[in-house]
């Protein structure tokens, strides 16, 4: 298993908890089928797969938890037009207009008639966690998925305390500085060739793809006021990826040599040693990855009000 984007959050005032506790926390909260009247439903599922029944894998510091999310798709345009000949056959059939609350329970009908019949789409996101550097990181690209898989390890803890990872310098200013300033590259960080730029008026954005960063055509788009919003970058023989504004790295491509040392890794043919294998590898390099980033940036940021972090924005 190899991560492909990550929301990383700082864990705040939280004593490490056994491993035992906190695979006994989630099993009070596994996955269970959905039922036929419900809509959606998350739950804990063992993260090597089917071919365990552990709810949550420890390896050298670093834990790794998966959540599976069932939702029911039903189109809204489906129960609408359901409704519509319902209520067009009772209003011909009693030659009167039905009122507006005899509708909305029309609606509720076919909703509740409807879901059972449903199409389940299932999602898995993996939630790593390193005990060591007070970290947890959450694996989707959506930010309300990731504070989702958050809320439901709040519920299954009992508490729990956390931020998203924030920094001394704002990303999109550090990701500026980087390109109009090839010197202020950090001696380890690789500039790759992804990029979007915004403006602070209503210029809209600028996206590029297998561009050379360090051209003429990009420092007068920076000179022009334009701000990097996300940056192609990587880390010499670790890993590359898109950084975000919001400190997400999407797109992460972990280097070949690391992918070579997990596939020469003894196995015995146990998809559950291989998983683990993959898991270890990968969470010792982005737990590297992500301190890299945060001292590229002048180190963490302590927590500031809402208020405070609109003023920094305003000024960036």
């Amino acid at each position: 298993m190899w991560i492909r984007n990550l929301h990383s959050y700082r864990l705040h005032d939280m004593e490490n908890i056994e491993g035992a506790l906190v695979e006994r926390a989630l099993s009070e909260q596994a996955s269970r089928p959905l039922g036929g009247s419900e809509a959606r439903r998350v739950g804990w599922v063992p993260p090597a797969g089917r071919g365990s029944s552990i709810l949550m894998n420890e390896l050298q510091g670093h834990r790794l938890l998966s959540v599976l999310r069932q939702e029911r798709i039903l189109p809204a345009s489906v129960v609408r037009e359901e409704v519509e000949e319902r209520v067009e056959a009772i209003e011909t059939s009693e030659a009167r207009k039905l009122r507006r609350q005899e509708k909305q329970a029309i609606k509720e009908q076919v909703y509740e008639e409807l879901l059972p019949r449903a199409f389940v789409r299932t999602q898995r996101v993996d939630v790593w966690w390193d005990i060591g550097r007070n970290l947890i990181g959450v694996a989707t690209s959506s930010r309300k998925r990731a504070e989702e898989a958050l809320d439901l390890l709040r519920e299954s803890l009992g508490n729990l305390k956390v931020t998203p990872l924030a920094t001394q310098s704002l990303p999109i200013r550090a990701m500026t500085t980087w390109l109009s300033d090839p010197a202020s590259r950090p001696a380890d960080m690789q500039i790759g060739d992804q990029v979007e730029l915004k403006a602070k008026g209503d210029d809209g954005i600028v996206r590029g793809r297998q561009v050379d960063l360090d051209s003429d055509d990009m420092q007068h788009l920076l000179e022009s006021g334009r701000q990097a919003s996300k940056l192609a970058i990587g880390i010499k023989g670790r890993v590359t990826f898109v950084l975000h504004d919001d400190l997400a790295i999407k797109s992460i491509r972990f280097d070949d040599a690391l992918i070579d040392e997990a596939s020469q890794t003894e196995d015995g043919d146990d998809a559950v040693v291989r998983h683990e294998t993959d898991f270890l590898l990968m969470a010792q390099a982005l737990g590297e990855s992500v301190g890299r980033i945060v001292d590229w940036m002048g180190g963490e940021a302590r927590q500031y009000g809402a208020s405070h972090v609109d003023d920094l924005l305003r000024t960036a």
